[in-house]
């Protein structure tokens, strides 16, 4: 029997370690070539190593697989047409692109430098554009290709993230016009909003915490537990595959063992009048319009939303598969 991704190749940037690392071995357990992209920086973006990458091709290489090492940061735009390139050099094509590689600085808005804001959006925001760009155009010519980026629950408002914030909200937009603008060529981009304790949680107030608590990283405490980084590679992989082909422009969160499928703008309140309105008239009339119940900023309630849904929600699926979605969804 064939597997899932057999004679496919792919780049999987940010493979060197946590999300990525799980990712890239996925996929070549599912029968890609594998190019593992990773640059060996600190979360801070600083420093490099080929040690991270290379590990990881030689854990695919001793698996039965196929894959080979780049070093090159995305954040550089001929080093990203460089590794898009290296893929085609090495194995003929490029049918999957998987934007994984971040780094952090975490600031307050009112502390935050502009030198801060500009690393975070140069790896992250430009970074996914400069290797989707490149990949896009041998994806048009061979009429075939699959782009998954990671964007993060951070683009729902983290307050001590703008930086991030907004290039994971970003990352969103440019996969929307991704998706639009290549859908004519059979080429799909989707975006994945993905949970795991990685040394970026590590770096944080509570991941420091933890480890003055108990002695081990989140990360260590993580292997094998619905924390576990590599759980979202699943996903990933079967969004890869020609069976994803009808799965365009669409966000999903991946937490625990389970995928979530997230709701995409829409109108959903309007107000108008035959002619402009008052100042004073939008006053009076949003209350009970427009700004009935908008008391808290998007994303305050995500957790709760998705992790505390009353039993009779949830359809057995069987196997220990459980489904639930939105009252306002269609029921088939």
């Amino acid at each position: 029997m064939a597997k899932l991704l057999e004679g496919r190749t792919a780049l999987v940037t940010g493979a060197g370690r946590g999300i990525g690392r799980g990712i890239a071995i996925s996929l070549a357990a599912a029968g890609a070539k594998v190019v593992v992209n990773d640059l060996g920086a600190g979360l801070d973006g600083e420093g490099r190593a080929t040690g991270p990458a290379q590990q990881v091709v030689d854990e695919i290489v001793k698996a039965g697989g196929t894959a080979s090492a780049n070093y090159g940061s995305v954040a550089d735009y001929a080093a990203a047409n460089e590794m898009v390139e290296q893929v085609v050099k090495t194995y003929g094509r490029i049918d999957i692109l998987v934007n994984v590689a971040g780094i952090l600085r975490d600031r307050m808005i009112f502390n935050m430098t502009k030198e801060e804001w500009d690393a975070v959006l140069a790896v992250h925001l430009d970074g996914t554009f400069f290797c989707t760009r490149a990949a896009s155009v041998h994806m048009r010519e061979q009429r075939y290709g699959r782009i998954i980026s990671m964007s993060s629950v951070s683009a729902l408002g983290s307050p001590g993230q703008p930086n991030y914030g907004a290039a994971k909200a970003g990352i969103i937009g440019l996969m929307w016009s991704t998706a639009n603008g290549m859908a004519k060529y059979n080429v799909t981009a989707n975006s994945i909003l993905p949970s795991g304790a990685t040394r970026m949680i590590d770096s944080t107030p509570r991941g420091r915490q933890i480890f003055e608590q108990t002695g081990k990283w989140p990360s260590e405490q993580a292997v094998g537990t619905e924390r576990d980084p590599d759980n979202v590679a699943p996903l990933v992989t079967f969004l890869a595959s020609e069976q994803a082909g009808h799965i365009n422009g669409q966000v999903f969160h991946s937490f625990g063992y389970g995928y979530t499928l997230m709701a995409l703008p829409e109108p959903i309140r309007r107000v108008e009048a035959d002619r402009r309105l008052e100042p004073e008239e939008l006053a009076r009339l949003f209350p009970d319009t427009l700004g009935k119940n908008l008391h808290e900023p998007p994303g305050t309630n995500f957790g709760k939303n998705l992790h505390e849904r009353p039993k009779n929600e949830w359809k057995d699926l069987g196997k220990g598969v459980r489904f639930w979605q939105a009252p306002w969804e269609p029921r088939s």
